[in-house]
């Protein structure tokens, strides 16, 4: 049953979770490919999660296309993972997709350190605009939304029609817990970002993105010095 966003019907998408409700990650992921073929895009930021959602990917679809929202302001440790993965998993088409200003046409346009005066305008011209640009070429992506990540995720289902985006949104790790995302990255010997090592358990943005003490949210290192919690590629209209 492959479902548009323009055609289904919410009541179609309960339908189809019903129906996938017992499938495990990897199911979802050939049911996804099989039903969507080159109409379905993985959106990768190269998290943990993303780690584990490639390996299982190229399992299933060696020649899946990943396409990684490039904002220029990247840790060098997220490139370096990204160079490792290229190398692991050759026949996969990594994209990386910038977007239509540079950092120094923003700061002429905007000003400087934008992330700091308006974080929501920065995520919008760095991240959504490309994305949305990107989506429009396709009926369906993939995420690594996990629901005990944050309240706002906790009601995630593998199948989600995107208001955001006007897409159908399929998520294969809802059910995984963070201990079992690592157990799989460490039983596999998955390349991954080293900033986790070093209490980054959420990474985005260098100047967003801080480490974490013992104890707290592992994303309340993002946007830490506003009121900000999400980029906005997973909030709805």
């Amino acid at each position: 049953m492959q479902l548009t966003y323009q055609k289904a019907a919410e009541a179609d998408y309960n339908v189809l979770n019903q129906n996938l409700e017992k499938k495990d990650s990897l199911e979802i992921l050939k049911w996804a490919y099989q039903t969507y073929g080159d109409e379905l895009v993985y959106a990768c930021s190269f998290g943990a999660e993303g780690i584990v959602l490639i390996d299982m990917i190229y399992k299933v679809k060696k020649d899946a296309t990943i396409v990684f929202l490039d904002t220029d302001f990247h840790f060098k440790e997220t490139y370096e993972l990204i160079e490792r993965v290229k190398a692991r998993y050759p026949t996969l088409k990594i994209e990386m997709t910038k977007p239509d200003l540079t950092p120094e046409e923003q700061a002429e346009t905007h000003g400087a350190e934008l992330w700091n005066v308006n974080p929501d305008l920065c995520c919008s011209i760095r991240k959504l605009i490309p994305l949305e640009r990107q989506l429009n070429q396709y009926t369906a992506w993939i995420s690594g939304l996990r629901r005990e990540q944050s309240p706002t995720r906790a009601n995630t289902q593998f199948v989600n029609q995107d208001k955001r985006f006007e897409s159908v949104k399929i998520c294969p790790l809802i059910h995984w817990t963070e201990e079992e995302i690592w157990m799989y990255i460490r039983l596999h010997q998955l390349p991954y970002n080293e900033l986790h090592d070093r209490n980054y358990p959420s990474i985005g943005c260098e100047h967003c993105t801080k480490a974490v003490l013992n104890g707290e949210d592992a994303r309340s290192g993002r946007w830490a010095n506003s009121n900000k919690t999400e980029c906005g590629l997973h909030q709805q209209k």
